[in-house]
């Protein structure tokens, strides 16, 4: 009856709180094993439009008012600005897409490398659109320093930038 009803060893403080640890080791790898799948199924249920799609998908969020949409693109640059250096540095363009909309992309060189740009020049771009009345901005266009998201990039003249 000992094994049946009752546990085989009496529990001690000690016993118990061996357990509570162990019980609470398990908790939390389970816990972080959760949150990654949780980030893991968000990055891959963002889709991520690209080319003529990328463009298309940018004029379409402009049009909604929409933000937080990771596009891939492809462009020429109209202009480019002077360098943003409040907070995290940027480097500024301006990108006519196909169809004729433009949109400033906001390149963080403090993350990634500065891209040697000119007007008319083409380049291939995967960041994160960002609604304003004036067209909108494409950031992101770097890794992701903390690794969670692939982040985006700039290609120019057979050159990623990251």
């Amino acid at each position: 009856m000992a094994g049946f009803f009752f546990p085989p060893a009496p529990i001690t403080v000690r016993s118990m709180a061996r357990i509570n640890a162990k019980t609470r080791r398990i908790a939390g790898i389970a816990l972080v094993l959760v949150a990654a799948l949780v980030v893991q199924w968000y990055e891959r249920s963002q889709p991520v439009a690209t080319g003529d799609d990328g463009a298309a998908r940018i004029i379409q969020a402009f049009q909604q008012e929409q933000s937080g949409v990771w596009v891939e693109t492809a462009g020429r640059v109209q202009r480019v600005l002077s360098d943003d250096n409040e907070g995290s540095r940027h480097q500024r363009f301006i990108v006519a897409l196909s169809g004729g909309h433009t949109v400033l992309v906001a390149h963080n060189i403090d993350l990634a490398e500065r891209v040697p740009l000119a007007s008319g020049d083409e380049v291939r771009l995967r960041g994160e659109y960002e609604w304003n009345p004036q067209g909108g901005v494409l950031h992101w266009t770097h890794h992701d320093p903390r690794r969670r998201i692939d982040g985006g990039w700039i290609r120019h003249e057979g050159r990623t930038f990251r």
